[in-house]
């Protein structure tokens, strides 16, 4: 037998790694299942093969989805290939799932895309009953994602880029590869001798991303060397950290500073820093019901500008038609979903995902 392949090795050990961390505790009485997103490209075929070999060998059950997003010919015969070598790979369960990207949309059809996919992925893995899902952005789609963000002003949370995991009802969503190159998926599956798919939408410069990929990057490589890809995926890592941080000290805060009437009080905002007001805000607003997806930066700035910026205005227009006006030292919803007795906050199922499709 030869020596295993130095990339198969690197993302079997990354694989090793998340899921390690993400075992139930207390232990379940039967293996837990983890499923990998799998679109057949070659950083989730490298994944779903890390997977396969790793799981079993680590107290899990390993199954697959691949999803049909129906926006190209064959697309169907695709997924039923990926899940055909997944069921021989010996994955199991192993699901298709066919989406309808409905057309236009705020973040246009690459987000329209992503919001359908995820939804799938969340609702078989609620039905399957999964511990954990693995997607498979790499340090490239990291880096990606970071100067994407930072061409729309996004700020801290933007900038921190795509989490390498993210909690929500119950399932675990990691990305094990976010330290694995896009070339050493690409080695490992050469090495394992599986031919990823080469989906046409990756080489469209009618997206953002694919700009950014063929155009941007590269040449931001060539004028300051090779190490930007990893410095922009560390840069990433160290801002999810101080806004990890950041986020505890303004959810602490906002406790404080709400009043028995569903408000907040004005001095108790006054004495925050900045930093941390603009969250307790950004927080609060989303509690109202604004959609995180509407909620920018200019409605934080309004709340804020009845806190520090006082001077008789009017009240602050959130999305969704929810109203903040200032009244007796308090911030108080006048209109909107909030504004109704018994309203409640944001729905619990609004999936909010960042960062690239499923490769």
């Amino acid at each position: 037998m030869g020596a295993l392949a130095p990339p198969v090795a690197a993302v079997r050990a990354a694989v090793r790694r998340a899921l390690r961390a993400a075992r139930p505790v207390p232990p379940a009485t039967s293996p837990p299942l983890v499923l990998v997103a799998c679109s057949g490209g070659a950083d989730s075929l490298a994944l779903a093969a890390a997977t396969g070999f790793v799981a079993p060998r680590s107290g899990w059950r390993a199954g697959l989805l691949t999803v049909d997003h129906q926006l190209q010919p064959r697309s169907g015969a695709q997924a039923r290939a990926v899940a055909g070598w997944a069921g021989a790979a010996g994955l199991d369960p192993v699901e298709v799932r066919s989406v309808a990207v409905p057309p236009g949309g705020a973040g246009g059809p690459e987000a329209a895309a992503r919001t359908a996919r995820y939804r799938a992925l969340a609702v078989a893995a609620g039905r399957l009953g999964a511990t954990a899902v693995l997607l498979g952005h790499t340090r490239d789609d990291q880096a990606e994602t970071v100067l994407l963000a930072l061409a729309r002003g996004a700020g801290p949370h933007g900038l921190a880029g795509m989490p390498a995991r993210r909690d929500r009802d119950g399932v675990a969503w990691l990305r094990p590869l976010l330290g694995i190159s896009r070339a050493q998926t690409e080695a490992a599956c050469r090495a394992l001798q599986l031919t990823p798919w080469q989906d046409p939408h990756n080489q469209d410069p009618a997206y953002a991303r694919v700009r950014v990929r063929q155009v941007a990057l590269p040449a931001l490589v060539a004028a300051l060397g090779d190490r930007v890809v990893d410095n922009l995926a560390r840069t990433a890592a160290q801002l999810a950290a101080d806004t990890a941080a950041l986020d505890g000290l303004a959810a602490a805060a906002l406790a404080t500073a709400r009043t028995g009437a569903g408000g907040l009080a004005v001095a108790a905002l006054q004495e925050l820093p900045d930093a941390i007001r603009s969250r307790v805000l950004h927080g609060w607003a989303r509690e109202l019901g604004a959609a995180g997806s509407a909620l920018s930066h200019r409605h934080v700035a309004a709340l804020d500008a009845l806190v520090t910026g006082w001077h008789g205005q009017g009240a602050a227009y959130l999305p969704g038609g929810i109203q903040v006006a200032r009244r007796g030292g308090t911030l108080q919803v006048t209109a909107g979903p909030a504004a109704r007795p018994g309203a409640g906050g944001p729905d619990p199922g609004e999936h909010e995902v960042r960062g690239a499709q499923t490769t």
